[in-house]
């Protein structure tokens, strides 16, 4: 795996487990967990989108539309995740917190783009 995505990876777990920490000492165990699944939900949509735009050999970024190609295929795959993980949640989790879960989603998309600005 590119260095660069184990380095998102990592920090997105890390930020899931701090809003998780954190939803559970200000709301109880639902928003904790609401907030676990909002975190889990941005870190599996940006592995599927690493996943399906990393995962041929030639899509080095030698060929500029095979590279286009790969990330817009690999775009459909994160928001395909993304959808069917938040129905998922929706509809088996009775006692959700909306807003913990949204909160850790957004703070876990953001590590995202804070990798996009980091300097190697």
């Amino acid at each position: 795996m590119h260095p660069q995505v184990r380095w998102i990876l990592r920090w997105q777990f890390l930020v899931t487990a701090v809003t998780g920490l954190l939803s559970g000492v200000l709301g109880g165990f639902d928003a904790a967990l609401s907030a676990v699944f909002g975190g889990l939900i941005a870190v599996a949509s940006g592995f599927a989108y690493a996943w399906r735009a990393l995962r041929r050999p030639g899509v080095d970024g030698r060929d500029a539309k095979q590279a286009y190609n790969a990330q817009v295929v690999a775009e459909g795959y994160k928001f395909a995740v993304t959808l069917l993980l938040f129905t998922l949640v929706f509809k088996t989790y009775a006692q959700l917190a909306a807003l913990p879960l949204f909160l850790a989603y957004v703070a876990t998309v953001f590590v995202y783009w804070m990798a996009l600005l980091k300097q190697r």
